[in-house]
């Protein structure tokens, strides 16, 4: 894929930033104090003062705000989880009525999962999907299946290839194994997609 130079910027982040140059093939890229994606917008700073939802919808109500977090901002930030919740923090405190409520209070009344929830949510589709989807190729590549009649656990424990590299406990089949193997048995044996993902949104629901 090509990338087009015009449209690439560098955004230093961090308030002693070494501000080093950065390259395109063999050109320069240029340097920008801020960025948008959608209308989503951060600074170098990352105080998103400058939110363009926020500068340009009057309305606080929940009905109006909701669905534009949901369509332009969440999808942006459910790259980086672990840095961005403090923006889903923001975004969600912008609602009238919720303004006073804790984080957790204002996920649970907005039927939200924090960032990390929903990434966990997204490694956990997508290993079910290499199970049972049609790409059970593809998954026999990145885990095996270890089946059991023992009583306890979901019968379907998934077991990984093993890694020299500490590096890679950050990659897929590392750290979805776990949390497959302690799903409940009603889950994994969901007959579709759909069915799974509703017993899935139980199971984060109940984690803290």
């Amino acid at each position: 894929m090509k990338f087009n130079q015009g449209k690439c910027r560098v955004l230093h982040l961090r308030r002693n930033n070494t501000m080093h140059k950065h390259r395109l093939g063999a050109d320069l890229l240029e340097c920008s104090s801020v960025e948008g994606d959608l209308s989503f917008l951060v600074d170098d700073k990352l105080t998103m003062s400058q939110g363009s939802i926020k500068k340009s919808v009057a309305s606080r109500l929940r009905e109006v705000l909701f669905p534009l977090y949901s369509a332009l901002v969440r999808p942006c930030l459910e790259y980086c989880a672990q840095f961005w919740e403090r923006v889903q923090g923001r975004g969600t405190r912008m609602m009238r009525g919720l303004e006073h409520c804790s984080y957790e209070e204002r996920l649970r009344e907005l039927g939200l999962f924090s960032l990390k929830k929903r990434k966990l949510r997204g490694d956990l589709t997508n290993a079910y999907k290499y199970l049972y989807c049609g790409c059970q190729e593809d998954g026999a590549k990145l885990f095996s299946v270890v089946p059991s009649n023992r009583t306890r656990g979901n019968g379907h424990k998934l077991k990984h290839r093993k890694f020299r590299l500490n590096m890679r406990k950050n990659f897929f089949p590392l750290r979805v194994t776990g949390h497959w193997n302690r799903l409940p048995r009603e889950a994994v044996d969901s007959p579709s997609l759909e069915i799974f993902k509703i017993h899935l949104d139980k199971v984060l629901c109940s984690l803290l």
